[in-house]
């Protein structure tokens, strides 16, 4: 048994009696608990907390238990993660913060938010903390943790996460505490991100520096970290080490051809790879350090890939390219074992996924083997799909970043008139299938929002000029876009409203005098159809026209016409006062209400005296009552396009930009 396999089982040991102790009362205990908590922290400072007994502690500190603050204090300030501190430990945390019955005491959630802001570094994924921001954010009224909350929603913050409303919000706990320093501090961290925002005297008075909460922590948890990984390195490689055992790890054991690293030849004042083994080293010596003899080895050795990424050699390029050209041409003739071609694509597909690059040579290469891209994507579907709906989400986001990486090789190309032009719109209508599937194996809103990924890559390639001169215009199938439009979600119906202006502008470039080219036969099917389905949607949203046909190019929502009648009869039963024609628009929709009435609270909140306030949902008959009454005075035009920057204010930006692209009178009064 090695030594950290002993003091992980006494550290078990210990916490098992911590936790039996935890559920008893004082008087219950038969011994003190004390000694058994000094000698946890003692094992926690000497070699820190592997995950098993991070998570194991993190579960006893953050539920109330019989335990003394004292000892849930030594606890947590000796709790040195020996490795990555995983999301569920970050969520439980976060969890156990706030008021509550249950939740640990405010002295103890001080000392986790403050053990959270020392191993933000050492986490699995940041990201989880920007999940949590709302959770965090709203804890600021909460006074004993509020420094060390501020500090953490400093590293934190982004700017996606500094929205007006939480600058109104620290603005008024900062006066209501007299200018906090530390909520001064987090204020001067959004004014980084919106200067134009945030003026006046509020960034201006003593504010907190949010440096380490310890030092003297951190030098000791870098400590156990180092120890942890010299004296019980578990395999992993940090990737600035040459790959000693390629050959072993190699599972095409017939590919015997490919070397590993190796420098023969070294001069005395150059460095060899293998000599490299932390990034700082690698840094220093950047431009001494010699090429290896075999540079073919950089399709598996990592370090290798990181040298001649960060120093190009044309020359070095040369030979790898001449090595796998044998390679293939030993596989193309036959000469080689069949199962040497896998474990080429293995290795070439490591290398790809690491250096994010693919070797033009290999394009020739597959295309050999695969003539057409349908051929190619047939197999592929039949070995991922597993009918599923994982598996048709697998593939869509598969087909999403294939449309990205097209767009980009073809913004490269100096030649358009080489490219398979005919790609592209073949690759949307084999998709838009696969969406409509989806959207009857998985209707949900993060399923719609996968779809709308794929589409707002296709607007993306067919917004660049030059792709647009050489690529036909395909759109979306109708029958998706009312499916997503009455989903019943608000990021739904704003990442379509987005995906749809941008299609929109497209069609103007091409056709708009003097017109770019000349529509395809394809595309003059696709034009009719693509107004009607927006003018739909400008009926429902905008015009208080839903499910009407009246207008040029309207479809009704390609609903039967024998069912608006049932409809209005139907709603007629449940409120007298709303028509059909409304029911989907902004002050009506069940997903754009709450949104609309929210403008006008902020409006109303706005006025110093006002004797009446708006119930909602608002009308232009309701807007002209309420002034009567000594209410708002707003204009129905006037609430409306407030509605649309009030969406776009909390990032619903989709909405309004389909109709600003879309209803031409409002276009005009924007303009």
């Amino acid at each position: 048994m090695t030594p950290h396999e002993d003091g992980s089982r006494d550290l078990g040991v210990l916490l098992d009696d911590i936790e039996a102790a935890s559920k008893l009362t004082a008087k219950r205990r038969e011994l003190s608990i004390k000694s058994t908590v000094d000698n946890a922290a003692s094992a926690l400072f000497e070699r820190g907390a592997l995950p098993d007994e991070l998570a194991r502690i993190v579960e006893l500190l953050t539920v109330r238990n019989r335990l003394d603050q004292s000892s849930l204090g030594s606890l947590v300030r000796n709790l040195y993660p020996a490795r990555k501190v995983s999301d569920d430990v970050v969520l439980r945390v976060v969890g156990a913060l706030g008021h509550g019955q249950h939740k640990p005491s405010l002295a103890l959630q001080s000392l986790l938010v403050r053990w959270l802001v020392m191993v933000y570094h050492l986490l699995e994924k940041t990201g989880i903390l920007s999940q949590t921001y709302g959770v965090l954010f709203n804890l600021l009224d909460t006074a004993a943790i509020r420094p060390q909350l501020c500090h953490l929603l400093a590293l934190v913050t982004r700017r996606k996460h500094v929205r007006p409303f939480r600058i109104q919000a620290i603005l008024g706990l900062s006066r209501q505490t007299g200018s906090d320093p530390a909520l001064v501090g987090l204020l001067r961290v959004f004014k980084n991100y919106y200067p134009e925002i945030i003026v006046g005297e509020s960034t201006k008075g003593r504010a907190a520096a949010f440096k380490h909460p310890d030092p003297q922590w951190r030098e000791r948890l870098e400590e156990i970290r180092r120890q942890h990984t010299e004296r019980y390195d578990d395999g992993v490689r940090n990737g600035f080490a040459v790959n000693h055992a390629l050959a072993r790890q190699m599972k095409g054991a017939k590919l015997t051809g490919l070397p590993s690293v190796r420098t023969q030849h070294a001069q005395e004042d150059s460095i060899t790879l293998e000599e490299i083994d932390n990034p700082e080293f690698f840094a220093q010596n950047l431009e001494k350090i010699e090429l290896p003899t075999q540079l073919v080895a950089i399709l598996a050795d990592p370090l290798l890939q990181k040298l001649m990424l960060l120093r190009p050699d044309a020359e070095g390029f040369s030979r790898i390219s001449n090595w796998l050209t044998s390679s293939m041409s030993e596989i193309a003739s036959g000469d080689a074992d069949p199962s040497t071609f896998l474990d080429l694509v293995e290795i070439i597909h490591e290398y790809t996924a690491s250096t994010k690059n693919f070797p033009p040579l290999l394009v020739g290469f597959f295309r050999a083997f695969f003539q057409l891209y349908k051929q190619l994507l047939r197999p592929l579907e039949h070995s991922l799909l597993d009918n599923t709906s994982e598996s048709q989400v697998a593939l869509l986001n598969f087909y999403t970043r294939l449309l990205r990486r097209w767009t980009v090789a073809i913004r490269e190309k100096v030649d358009f008139d080489a490219l398979p032009k005919d790609s592209v719109p073949d690759l949307i209508n084999h998709v838009n299938g696969l969406a409509l599937t989806l959207t009857q194996t998985s209707p949900s809103v993060p399923t719609y929002l996968v779809i709308l990924d794929f589409y707002s890559s296709c607007a993306s390639l067919f917004s660049q000029r030059p792709i647009l001169l050489h690529v036909e215009i395909t759109i979306p199938p109708a029958l998706l876009i009312y499916i997503l439009f009455f989903s019943g979600s608000l990021p739904t119906i704003s990442r379509l409203g987005g995906v749809l202006a941008a299609y929109k502008r497209s069609w103007e470039a091409v056709m708009t005098p003097p017109a770019m080219r000349a529509l395809t036969e394809r595309e003059r099917k696709q034009i009719n159809t693509f107004n009607g389905f927006l003018m739909d949607l400008c009926n429902c949203i905008w015009r208080g026209r839903a499910f009407g046909t009246s207008d040029l190019n309207a479809q009704g929502c390609r609903i039967p016409r024998s069912l608006p009648p049932v409809l209005e009869s139907y709603l007629h039963s449940v409120d007298s006062d709303l028509a059909l024609a409304a029911a989907f628009g902004l002050s009506h929709s069940p997903v754009l209400c709450m949104q609309s009435i929210a403008h006008v609270r902020e409006l109303e909140d706005e006025v110093d005296e006002i004797r009446a306030r708006h119930a909602g949902p608002v009308t232009q008959a309701s807007l002209g009552q309420l002034a009567n009454r000594g209410g708002l005075q707003l204009a129905w035009q006037e609430y409306r396009v407030g509605v649309l920057q009030h969406l776009e204010e909390k990032g619903f930006e989709g909405v309004s930009e389909l109709m600003y692209n879309t209803m031409k009178n409002l276009a005009k009064t924007k303009q």
